[in-house]
């Protein structure tokens, strides 16, 4: 599919597509999922809490490297809101959004003191933020179901009874 099609689909049919398309394991663990978004990435993930972002109406934050792909995300003593600040983020990766970017140079303007091409890439979310955001935040909403799902403990009468 092209980006032009893309955007100008419904942002959940695009998490569902998405979604869909991972064919997911029937068991399912937010390290299992980040391990599966690495291969597809070739890249490593690495996860940092940092309270940079606290009080801040960003609770995420993505860059993409050659070499790594960097989730911040602010700090919380709640498990629930960090697994959703990360498989939000990791709903970008799955996305593609990196590949929707601003150039560099612009970018390099706008943060002098970092690379221009690493924060094109962190940015290039923000020029279509209500869609690309929609879409990211369902898709981090289907693969937190599907991780609830994937409980091994039964949750109700009628799983252990029939």
């Amino acid at each position: 599919m092209d980006q032009q099609t893309s955007e100008a689909r419904d942002p959940a049919q695009i998490a569902a597509d998405a979604f869909h398309a991972l064919r997911l394991p029937s068991r399912l663990t937010l390290s299992g999922l980040i391990a599966i978004v690495a291969a597809r990435r070739r890249r490593r993930i690495e996860i940092e809490a940092t309270t940079i972002l606290n009080g801040t109406s960003v609770c995420g934050l993505w860059l993409s490297t050659d070499s790594r792909e960097i989730i911040l995300h602010a700090v919380t003593d709640s498990a629930l809101h960090r697994q959703q600040f990360i498989l939000h983020e990791l709903g970008h990766m799955i996305l593609r959004h990196d590949e929707l970017g601003i150039s560099s140079e612009y970018a390099a303007s706008l943060f002098p003191n970092l690379d221009g091409e690493l924060v094109s890439r962190a940015l290039a979310r923000s020029s279509f933020v209500d869609d690309l955001e929609a879409a990211a935040e369902t898709l981090a909403d289907l693969l937190a179901s599907a991780i609830r799902e994937s409980t091994l403990e039964p949750r109700s009468f009628e799983q252990v009874f029939g």
